[in-house]
């Protein structure tokens, strides 16, 4: 099974299982250094798209702080409406710490709660239009991926969904 960059894990079992067999071996006195090192990187990848999404806004002139980021897709996974150790959630967290004013659209999950805020999702193409930078974290089938790039000012794609539409608008991991 192919495995591609993205946005970090998500889900129940994915990001936690491979800890506890590193935990397991370090019991027996073996150490999983490859697993340790992949944990590291997944869970340092939510930051590193708050970077990509600062050197977006960075070329519209614009700081963080202020700007109207769109996260599209809040679940851990595409086309399912299961946010556990999403992503996402940490990505939302990291903009709003930076001054960025944040808002979602994900058809699967309407509403969320985000660190006692709820967050409502938002419209599609309104939130595409207001956004000074939408961010792909999960690549719903159901997205039109070619009417968002055209809509927005600027896009950072996490999951390659916009594969095969070419855009100076568009930022990849």
């Amino acid at each position: 099974m192919p495995f591609y960059p993205g946005p970090g894990l998500g889900g129940h079992c994915i990001p936690i299982d491979p800890l506890y067999l590193s935990w397991k071996l370090k019991t027996l006195n073996y150490r999983a250094r490859f697993i340790e090192l992949a944990g590291e990187i997944n869970s340092s990848m939510p930051e590193y798209v708050c970077e990509l999404v600062g050197e977006t806004l960075n070329r519209q002139e614009r700081s963080v702080k202020g700007s109207r980021v769109l996260v599209l897709g809040v679940t851990y996974k595409r086309d399912v409406n299961d946010v556990r150790e999403s992503p996402a959630l940490d990505i939302l967290r990291v903009l709003e710490r930076r001054g960025a004013v944040i808002s979602y659209s994900d058809p699967y999950v309407p509403s969320l709660a985000l660190d006692g805020t709820k967050l409502t999702s938002v419209d599609l193409m309104t939130g595409v239009r207001e956004a000074h930078v939408v961010v792909i974290v999960t690549d719903h089938s159901c997205y039109p991926y070619a009417d968002i790039v055209a809509a927005a000012r600027a896009v950072v794609d996490t999951r390659n969904a916009t594969r095969g539409i070419r855009s100076d608008k568009v930022a990849r991991l």
